[in-house]
């Protein structure tokens, strides 16, 4: 196994080292592993900069102004005083956070006029990458004749969470955080570590009409009008350092913070974004992208578009709920069409028979090259086997998730409230403690409308999920309710205390609280949907061992069959780089779409009637008026909104600065395109798209309707 594992770094090794034949617009790409054939393709699309210039974490570079922003999100460093631009959907959960009734920042935007009005937001996180090491040799050396992959891979675990521990126990800082990562399909590991920031404020946000333009029905779509933007700042201790929060601390003065060009651009222009990219599954077999199709993307579908119809007619019958539900309808609705999309465009693209075509070029290498390819021999065969008998329960198990753990509310609740140290740990705080610490739930929590969601949740379930698997549930329902999912949900709502914080905080500070929780309904029905599903989980694990062993030896197998050919790792959350070109694209005969879109579309979408087109009435005075100032683009005398180029990105790009050929922000990657949905399992160079709001549309809301020219002054404009 050694000999294998030190096979698949050699493997690794040759991957680095492509063949000028890689392409600009395909990759995400690590920038301490950039080889003299990407820098040379980079230089030949136009890039000016010495490399040095664009990462290094020894001297100021462009690298320095990213950031990680909250927990899923990136942004960019815009001032020597911490300004931070990233997306309004990125920001959406910090702007609802301080939105109420009376002062609607989803709505109406927010705007902060001096440092003092900046509003801090409890919990939310900026991080700098401030170190990254190779630590591959270090951990493979202390694997100990793994028994099979779950064994290869849970030792390795373990040996990263001690190497993690040693680490920030050197360091000695609870604003550091030392994590390691695994690269291309778990032959790599890189010890990254990044100064952490929890002290940050919202400094200004357009109205909800600019940022969220277009709802759903705009969202992965092209052409596209949203100003996707919203403004932070970093704050610090005096000493500059990362640093609570402290009503004495000041903006943070960063390493290095990116120059913002109003300079504009043109088809074929270079262009770059820098960011941290969630997941992608570039590699994984065709019997894989089936698994993801119907067994992960169908289940998720059907549900999220269940519940989000009743979130979305509660929404719109009333502005508190609006409020409290927009972020968490945002964050389904976003993965809902996106699973959409994918299925779609897996499909219209072909990608099944093409990762089809590799399997079989693969197989023909394997048999042909005799012991050379021995380790290889069947991988495949046995990876299929596993996904066959793995998908028939992942699609009960991803039914039962999307819908009574992430579906309905109250489940998630009222987890863990029969455990006796949970009970006492929360019994022995006063009233006041109690409320505060259930106010993360309760505050955005309905129950009336968790309770219109329940039954048709249920409902789905029974429809698609084996009615042994869930009997525990339905007896109950059955026996007492006749079957009626919307009767046992209201005696459900109506007994427990769960769904009600004064009600909950009143049972805890009763001598027999554990007595009464253990009895609720609600309880009662969490610990059902989670035994059952934690059964559907022991199902599966076996599965994983020889998906995991397949996908890391598939890797090293095709790379040693094809090892010219551009392998990088697929994304996992850490920085990566992406270079391509400013271009429209051709979705299908007679159809061109153009590069760029201007403020004409957002009249020519205007709906008064409608909830996602309607612009803010000063905001609309604003594009009538037509007075672009210096933000007009120099050569048309448009204002440009909205832009598209051939980068490689995913979730967690979101926020990621767009740079020019001299490495100037002049957008914020927000979106791809819909016709390439597929792009996180297959890059279709044609049509697939990256999307950013103009830079040039920003600073003309920032100054022309938010009225701050703080903020415009603050930046390093060419």
């Amino acid at each position: 196994m050694k000999q294998l594992l030190k096979k698949g770094l050699v493997l690794v090794a040759a991957a680095l080292s492509l063949g000028h034949q890689a392409k600009a617009d395909k990759g995400m790409w690590l920038l301490n592993e950039l080889t003299k054939e990407n820098i040379a393709q980079m230089k030949e699309l136009g890039f000016r900069l010495p490399i040095d210039s664009l990462y290094s974490l020894d001297k100021p570079s462009v690298a320095n102004s990213v950031v990680i922003f909250g927990r899923g999100c990136t942004g960019v460093t815009v001032s020597d005083k911490g300004l931070v631009f990233t997306n309004h959907h990125c920001g959406f959960d910090a702007i609802q956070s301080q939105s109420s009734v009376d002062h609607d920042y989803l709505r109406d935007g927010f705007v902060s006029q001096s440092f003092q009005e900046e509003l801090p937001i409890p919990g939310l996180t900026i991080s700098y990458l401030s170190s990254i090491r190779d630590v591959t040799k270090e951990i493979l050396a202390k694997v100990k004749k793994p028994k099979d992959e779950i064994d290869r891979l849970s030792q390795i675990r373990k040996i990263c969470e001690d190497m993690e521990k040693a680490e920030s126990a050197r360091l000695k800082s609870q604003h550091k955080l030392s994590i390691i990562r695994p690269y291309y399909a778990n032959n790599k590991y890189y010890l990254i570590t990044y100064d952490v920031f929890s002290d940050v404020r919202l400094v200004f946000a357009p109205p909800g009409s600019v940022g969220k333009f277009g709802g759903d029905t705009d969202n992965w779509m092209w052409p596209r009008h949203t100003g996707d933007f919203s403004v932070f700042r970093v704050y610090a201790g005096k000493d500059n350092q990362p640093a609570d929060y402290s009503k004495d601390n000041v903006p943070y003065t960063p390493k290095y913070h990116a120059t913002v060009s109003t300079e504009g651009y043109e088809k074929g222009d270079y262009a770059m974004t820098i960011g941290f990219p969630g997941s992608t599954s570039r590699y994984i077999p065709s019997f894989a992208v089936e698994n993801r199709m119907k067994d992960q993307n169908e289940p998720r579908i059907e549900v999220r578009g269940i519940k989000q119809d009743i979130w979305r007619a509660a929404m719109n019958a009333d502005q508190a709920t609006r409020i409290k539900y927009a972020s968490k309808y945002a964050r389904s609705s976003n993965y809902w069409k996106n699973s959409i999309g994918m299925n779609k465009a897996l499909v219209k693209l072909g990608v099944l028979d093409q990762k089809r075509a590799e399997e079989a070029s693969f197989e023909e290498w394997v048999a042909a090259s005799g012991k050379k390819a021995q380790a290889y021999k069947g991988i495949l065969k046995e990876m299929e086997g596993a996904y066959k008998k793995l998908g028939a329960i992942e699609r009960q198990s991803m039914y039962l998730r999307e819908a009574l753990i992430g579906g309905t509310e109250v489940v998630s609740a009222a987890r863990g409230m029969d455990d006796p140290a949970t009970i006492k740990k929360l019994a022995g705080k006063t009233k006041e403690e109690l409320a505060k610490s259930l106010d993360k739930f309760y505050k955005d929590y309905v129950p009336a409308l968790d309770q219109q969601v329940l039954p048709a949740m249920l409902d789905i379930v029974r429809q698609r999920v084996d009615a042994k698997r869930v009997a525990p549930i339905f007896d109950v329902i059955d026996k007492e309710y006749g079957g009626n999912t919307k009767a046992y949900a209201d005696a459900l709502f109506a007994k427990s205390v769960i769904p009600y914080k004064d009600k909950l905080i009143a049972t805890l500070h009763q001598p027999n609280a554990l007595e009464i929780l253990s009895k609720d309904p609600a309880v009662q029905l969490s610990n059902e949907v989670w035994a059952i599903y934690t059964g559907f989980s022991a199902e599966l694990k076996p599965l994983y061992e020889p998906i995991d062993r397949g996908n890391r030896l598939y890797f090293a197998g095709r790379q040693e069959q094809n090892p010219s050919k551009p392998m990088p790792s697929d994304a996992n959350s850490t920085m990566r780089m992406s270079y391509g070109t400013i271009k429209g694209y051709s979705p299908a005969d007679a159809v061109e779409y153009d590069y760029f879109t201007t403020s004409r579309g957002i009249l020519e979408k205007n709906n008064p009637e409608s909830t996602e087109f309607n612009v803010f009435p000063s905001f609309l005075d604003l594009i009538k008026k037509g007075d672009w100032g210096r933000w007009a683009d120099k050569k048309d005398g448009k204002l440009h909104v909205a832009f598209i180029s051939t980068n490689d990105i995913t979730g967690g790009n979101s926020g990621s600065p767009m740079f020019d050929k001299n490495g100037r922000v002049f957008g914020l990657a927000f979106d791809g395109n819909w016709e390439a949905m597929s792009g996180d399992i297959e890059f279709e160079p044609n049509l697939q798209r990256t999307i950013g709001v103009d830079i040039r549309y920003v600073l003309f809301t920032i100054d022309k309707w938010g009225k701050c020219p703080r903020l415009i002054e603050e930046l390093s404009l060419r």
